[in-house]
């Protein structure tokens, strides 16, 4: 079953034995250095309060903030403005979601996180961000979640947002990125859950580009935009509209 909290909560998803702050970097795991050495990009406030949370598969994940703010710049102006909630299906580490909550284009933010662990980082992060009590909270697996909802999701003013695992850093030696072996969830599998509703997908940069198009509605046209940093492409998002309902 679903675990959520709602913004008027005070209470949090516990931090657990596997949410850490690194501080030294004698003390971080060889595999993600790289990525705390990038820490500040990620998270500007890293530092500040009692600091920000990963696990450590987090880190794999996570939307540098740059990024994540211009996103959720750009959703909140290409989503028509019936739009009023935005649901974070792979909510991590909660850079996106908290990017979100502060743009204040939404009436609602939904974050849907189904590791405990990971979930109570999110939480932890969002407070130090000040939105903590705008953003409810599902510990869920989505797919779960949005089977068993169907009926309270309002579809026409419902925006997806959906950050999924790549399968791990090696996608990135690949010229051209098939999505059909994207694991755990490929890109069929995702789009099918969620193509009744206008759907925003951040994708590795190379990305096979006629995977996504084969996306497209009838009549209607799918916008790709990379997103870069310090003028390399960190990633890009394809912006989706919903299916006709049948």
């Amino acid at each position: 079953m679903a675990k959520t909290k709602s913004s008027s909560e005070e209470d949090y998803f516990p931090l657990t034995d596997e949410c850490y702050h690194y501080e030294r970097r004698q003390d971080v795991p060889w595999d993600i250095q790289k990525y705390w050495e990038q820490r500040y990009s990620i998270f500007s406030r890293y530092d500040e309060a009692d600091g920000i949370m990963m696990t450590d598969d987090a880190w794999f994940g996570v939307t540098p903030e740059p990024v994540a703010l211009q996103v959720a710049t750009d959703l909140a102006k290409t989503a028509s403005s019936e739009k009023t909630t935005v649901i974070d299906i792979f909510a991590g580490a909660g850079g996106n979601a908290i990017a979100f909550a502060l743009s204040g284009r939404w009436e609602k933010v939904i974050a849907i996180e189904k590791n405990p662990s990971v979930i109570a980082c999110a939480q932890h992060n969002a407070y130090i961000y000040g939105v903590y009590e705008k953003i409810e909270w599902v510990n869920d697996d989505c797919f779960k979640y949005l089977s068993s909802n169907v009926g309270s999701i309002e579809t026409d003013k419902t925006v997806i947002f959906a950050s999924p695992p790549w399968g791990g850093p090696q996608y990135s030696g690949d010229k051209v990125f098939n999505l059909s072996t994207m694991e755990p969830y490929n890109l069929k599998t995702i789009h099918s859950a969620i193509e009744s509703m206008d759907s925003a997908l951040y994708l590795p940069r190379s990305s096979n580009l006629n995977q996504i198009a084969a996306l497209a509605p009838e009549g209607k046209k799918i916008e790709v935009v990379q997103y870069c940093m310090q003028g390399a492409s960190k990633a890009l998002v394809a912006y989706i509209p919903a299916a006709a309902v049948v």
